[in-house]
């Protein structure tokens, strides 16, 4: 599961916080997949004395679900790997503002120029 977290970390930007509306990135080792989520909501667990938070979130996948999970800190933010029913799980938001900011690299641009078309008659 490490490694493709840290597979992951190369190619993807992601960010060390989670909020609601972030998009999160849901990787699982069995079965092993990727799933996109939209989390909708984030709230206390006011029956638990540490922190634990209920995270409500779509699933971005035909057809939408909808789901709950009650996670801690460090699980939402992606520092820590955690067991859902003995499989192991990894959550982690993806920061777009990075994402964009590196699309507008002067390299970014000149490939851009490379790659367009002409219309030649």
């Amino acid at each position: 599961m490490q490694k493709m977290i840290d597979e992951l970390k190369k190619i993807l930007p992601f960010k060390n916080t989670t909020d609601a509306g972030d998009i999160i990135v849901i990787a699982s080792k069995e079965p092993q997949m990727l799933l996109y989520a939209r989390v909708n909501e984030i709230e206390r667990d006011t029956s638990r004395k540490d922190e634990w938070w209920h995270v409500h979130m779509s699933m971005l996948s035909i057809p939408l679900q909808t789901v709950t999970w009650t996670l801690r800190t460090a699980q939402i933010s992606g520092e820590e790997i955690f067991t859902m029913g003995g499989e192991e799980r990894f959550i982690q938001a993806i920061d777009f503002a990075k994402a964009a900011k590196k699309a507008d690299t002067p390299k970014a641009k000149k490939v851009n120029k490379i790659v367009q078309l002409k219309r030649v008659k």
